[in-house]
C-alpha cells in the first residue's frame, strides 16, 4: 500500500519561509507588501524581455536599452562618508582582535573527527581547505555549535563545526541573502537609492528601496545585472563588523529607514553588526558567503511596489527581486523551470478551460464556473466520503459573530487586523476567519460525557481573511475560501490514537494525487497563550506521535506554532518539486480553557463534587483551503491533469467524457449515451456541432476530455460505443468498440476507485 501511495519523505528543495526567517536580517520582522494584485496569470518580466530581445535581434531590430547611465557619476555622497567611517571602525576592531589571547582549540567535525586550531586565528574556511581545495570552493557557509557563522570569521573557542554548500537549505538562504546585498550594491550604484530591507525568500531574494526621481522598469534589469556582474567579478569580500548604536546612527545618517530600524531595534548602549561588500555597507546580522565571486549567475526576475514595513500608512517603496546560483548551468535550468511553470500557471489554465475567474468588484473572491465547480465538488465529495468511513460528524456554523466570541478565543487580541470587522447595532462583529470558536460553542451546547469522545467535528466552512490587496495571488492567496476544517474533541488519553488516525487519513488523501510530503513540528511562539507547562506537555505529545509514525523523518521548526498550541505542518511537493504547506495538525489546550469546555469522565460520575474534566482540541485540515489546493493540483497536472503521470485522474476531471456522432442521423443516440452517463454522476457532453469528425475529435483532445466516445451506424446497431483514450493524443487509429453497458460499468468503477491512471479496467 505504501508504494502505491507514492509517499516519500525528503527535505524541501526550497525551505519554508518560516525557517528562512531565522536566517534573515532580524530587523525584517515586518516584510513589505506588494501593492499590485496578481489575480491574473503571472509573468516573468526578465524572461519575457530576454525572449523579446532575442526575437528583435533576429529581425534586425535595435534592442531597447535604459536611457540612464550604468552608474551614477559621481557616485552618491554617502558612499565616501560610509566607507570612511567603516574603515576607521574596522581598524579599531582589528586592533582589538590582535590583542585577544591565542590558545589551542579543538574543532569537532560532523563526522566526529577533530582538528586543532588557534583561537582568533583559525577560521572555518581554513579547516575546509585542510580537508580539500575543491571542498573549500564548494561550501558557502559554516555552522558553529549549531549557529550559522561566516567562513572567514576566526573561531573564538573549541566548537562543533559544520560546513554547508548551496544544496543545503540553510546554505541556499545565506547564498541568496548575500546575493541580495550584491543587488543592493547594484541598485545604489545605478539609482543612488536609499536601501531598506533585503532578505532571502523561498525562491531567491529581493531588495526594497526608496528612489527619489524614477520608477524601476524592466528596461533597467540589464543595467542592474551588469553592475552586479562587475561586483561579482571583483570578488568583493563580505566584511563583518560589530558597531555601536551611536556609530550606526552616524553610519546611516543619510537613510531615514535605516535610522528608524536602528532606533526601533537596537537598544541604547548596545551594538549590532553591519556587512560590507565593495562600496555597499548594510545593517545586517548576516552571516554571508566569503566573497561575491562565489556567485556565478544572477538574474533580476521582477519588480513591484511595496510599503515600508508592510504598512500602507508608511512610504511607498520599490522592490526588486532576483535569483542567483553558484553555477551558470543552474540559472539555465531555472529559466526552463520558469517557462514550464508559466505554462502550468493555474490562473492561465483557469481562464483557458473556463474553470474560474476573478473580478475587481470582489477582490480575492473566486467565481467558480461550472467546470471549476465540478473539481470543487469532487474534492468535497472525496472528503465527505472519507468522513463517513472515519467517524466524523459534519456541522454548519454561522459566518458572522459578535466580537465577544473572538475576545474569548483570543483572536481579537492576536488576529483582529486580519479579520473583516463590522459595526452592527452599536456592537463590533466580524466575519469568521476560522471555524474553531464556533465549534467550541457547538461542543458546549449541552452536557458531554466521556462516552461520546472523541467527537470529530467537520465543517466545509466559508471563512474570510483580510489579506492586503497586493498579496492576493490567484487561488493561492484569497480573502474568501473554504477550509476542510475538522476539530477533534477528545480526552488527553486519546490524543496519540487520534493523531495516528489523522496521519493515516492524510497519507490516503495525498496518495490519491501522487504527492510526496514531509513534516515539521512547530513549537511555542513568542505570543503564546497559556502556561509553559501546558505547552511542554502538548509538544511532548506531538513529538511522541511523530517519532512513532515517522521516526527520523520529521524536522523541528522552533517558535512557529500557533498562539494557542503547537502544530505539525505537512508540506507537499508537486510534480515540479515545489513545496506547499497544506495539511496541519494542531494540538490545543488553550481554547477548551478559554471556553470552559468540559465533559464528565467515568470518575466524575462517581464524584458529583469533582470538577468536570477538560477536553483537548485537535485542529486538523488536510487540503487546507480548497481554493489553494485546486490551484496546486491544476499546476501539478498541468491543466491536462498530468505531468509526472501520462494521464489525469478521471474522478476529479471536470471533462470526463465527450460523445461524438459521426453524422447527423446519430445525434439522438449520442444524446442517449451522454444522458445515461450523466444520470450516473459522470460528466458527459455531446458534440453535435457541424464540424468534421476529425475536427470534433481534435477539439475533444484539446479540451482535455479523458475519453472520447464516437458513435455511428455500427455502434447504434450494436448498442455500443467506439472508445478513444485522451492519453492517446493524435492517434489516427479507430478506437475499440465496446458494448455501452460494459463502458458504463467501467466508467463508474474508474470514478469510484479514484485511480490515478486514466485507463479502463
Amino acid at each position: 500500500m505504501q508504494s502505491m501511495l507514492a509517499i516519500r519523505f525528503a527535505r524541501p528543495l526550497l525551505p519554508r519561509s518560516v525557517r528562512a526567517r531565522r536566517h534573515l536580517f532580524r530587523f525584517c520582522s515586518a516584510m513589505a507588501t506588494p501593492v499590485a494584485s496578481t489575480s491574473q496569470p503571472a509573468v516573468q518580466p526578465a524572461v519575457q524581455q530576454e525572449k523579446k530581445q532575442q526575437k528583435d535581434q533576429k529581425k534586425g531590430k535595435v534592442v531597447s536599452e535604459s536611457l540612464y547611465p550604468l552608474e551614477l557619476q559621481p557616485p552618491p555622497d554617502f558612499f565616501e562618508h560610509r566607507i570612511k567611517l567603516f574603515e576607521q571602525l574596522k581598524a579599531e576592531y582589528d586592533d582589538q582582535v590582535k590583542s585577544k589571547p591565542r590558545e589551542e582549540i579543538s574543532i569537532t567535525l560532523l563526522d566526529g573527527t577533530t582538528r586543532k586550531g588557534i583561537s582568533w586565528e583559525t577560521s572555518p574556511m581554513a579547516i575546509a581547505q585542510e580537508i580539500s581545495k575543491s571542498f573549500s570552493e564548494r561550501i558557502v557557509i559554516a555552522k558553529v555549535d549549531g549557529e550559522l557563522y561566516d567562513l572567514e570569521r576566526p573561531l573564538e573557542k573549541s566548537c562543533k563545526l559544520e560546513l554547508l554548500d548551496f544544496e543545503n537549505p540553510e546554505g541556499k538562504k545565506v547564498f541568496w541573502h548575500s546575493s541580495a546585498h550584491v543587488l543592493g550594491e547594484a541598485a545604489e550604484r545605478h539609482y543612488g537609492c536609499h536601501l531598506c530591507l533585503g532578505p532571502p525568500t523561498d525562491d531567491g531574494f529581493f531588495y526594497e528601496m526608496s528612489i527619489h526621481d524614477r520608477s524601476v522598469s524592466n528596461t533597467d534589469y540589464p543595467a542592474l545585472e551588469k553592475v552586479a556582474e562587475m561586483a561579482i567579478k571583483d570578488k568583493q569580500k563580505f566584511e563583518r563588523l560589530v558597531v555601536s548604536k551611536e556609530n550606526l546612527l552616524k553610519l546611516f545618517h543619510y537613510n531615514k529607514y535605516k535610522q528608524y530600524l536602528v532606533n526601533a531595534k537596537v537598544p541604547d548602549g548596545t551594538s549590532t553588526t553591519v556587512y560590507r561588500c565593495g562600496p555597499m555597507i548594510d545593517l545586517c546580522v548576516g552571516p554571508h558567503i566569503p566573497h561575491t565571486g562565489k556567485i556565478k549567475a544572477l538574474m533580476i526576475t521582477k519588480s513591484s511596489a511595496s510599503y515600508f514595513l508592510g504598512d500602507a500608512n508608511n512610504d511607498s517603496l520599490q522592490r526588486i527581486y532576483g535569483i542567483s546560483f553558484p553555477d551558470k548551468k543552474q540559472l539555465t535550468e531555472y529559466k526552463a523551470f520558469l517557462a514550464e511553470a508559466a505554462k502550468r500557471d493555474h490562473r492561465k489554465i483557469g481562464k483557458e478551460q473556463e474553470l474560474f475567474f476573478f473580478n475587481d468588484l470582489s477582490p480575492g473572491s473566486c467565481f467558480f464556473l461550472p467546470h471549476g465547480t465540478r473539481i470543487y465538488n469532487a474534492l468535497v465529495e472525496l472528503l465527505r466520503l472519507e468522513y463517513g468511513k472515519r467517524g466524523y460528524q459534519e456541522v454548519i456554523s454561522p459566518n458572522m459573530y459578535n466580537s465577544k466570541l473572538w475576545e474569548t478565543s483570543g483572536h481579537w487580541q492576536n488576529y483582529k487586523d486580519d479579520m473583516f470587522t463590522l459595526d452592527v447595532e452599536k456592537e463590533k462583529w466580524a466575519l469568521k476567519p476560522m471555524n474553531c470558536p464556533g465549534h467550541c460553542l457547538i461542543f458546549d451546547s449541552r452536557d458531554r460525557s466521556y462516552k461520546e469522545l472523541p467527537i470529530r467535528m467537520a465543517e466545509f466552512g466559508i471563512v474570510h481573511r483580510n489579506e492586503a490587496s497586493g498579496a492576493l495571488t490567484g487561488l493561492t492567496r484569497v480573502r474568501r475560501f473554504m477550509q476542510d476544517d475538522t476539530h477533534v474533541f477528545c480526552m488527553p488519553s486519546q490524543i496519540e490514537e487520534e493523531i495516528m488516525a489523522l496521519f493515516d487519513f492524510m497519507q490516503h488523501v495525498y496518495g490519491l494525487f501522487g504527492f510526496d510530503f514531509f513534516l515539521e513540528l512547530s513549537t511555542r511562539p513568542e505570543n503564546f497563550l497559556g502556561s509553559v507547562e501546558t505547552w511542554n506537555e502538548a509538544e511532548s505529545q506531538l513529538t511522541k506521535a511523530l517519532d512513532k509514525q515517522y521516526p527520523g523523518k520529521w524536522e523541528l521548526n522552533p517558535g512557529d506554532g500557533a498562539f494557542y498550541g503547537p502544530k505539525i505542518d505537512i508540506t507537499i511537493r508537486d510534480a515540479l518539486r515545489r513545496s506547499f504547506q497544506c495539511a496541519t495538525i494542531q494540538l490545543d489546550f488553550q481554547l477548551p480553557e478559554r471556553f470552559n469546555l468540559k465533559y464528565r469522565s467515568a470518575e466524575d460520575f462517581g464524584s458529583p463534587d469533582k470538577p468536570a474534566s477538560r477536553p483537548v482540541i485537535i485542529h486538523r485540515a488536510i487540503l487546507g483551503s480548497l481554493e489553494r489546493f485546486i490551484a496546486i493540483i491544476t499546476e501539478h497536472f498541468a491543466g491536462k491533469w498530468q505531468l509526472t503521470f501520462a494521464y489525469r485522474p478521471f474522478w476529479i476531471s471536470p471533462r470526463q467524457v465527450v460523445v461524438i456522432p459521426v453524422a447527423a442521423p446519430y445525434k439522438d443516440y449520442a444524446n442517449d449515451v451522454a444522458q445515461r452517463l450523466s444520470s450516473l454522476g459522470l460528466y458527459a457532453d455531446v458534440d453535435n456541432s457541424d464540424n468534421t469528425l476529425p475536427k470534433k475529435i481534435r477539439n475533444g483532445e484539446i479540451a482535455q476530455y479523458n475519453f472520447i466516445l464516437v458513435v455511428g451506424q455500427e455502434e447504434l446497431d450494436a448498442r455500443a460505443v467506439n472508445v478513444r483514450n485522451r492519453d492517446d493524443v493524435g492517434t489516427k487509429n479507430k478506437g475499440e468498440m465496446i458494448p455501452l453497458d460494459t463502458v458504463v460499468e467501467k466508467f463508474v468503477e474508474l470514478k469510484s476507485s479514484k485511480r490515478l491512471k486514466n485507463q479502463l479496467a
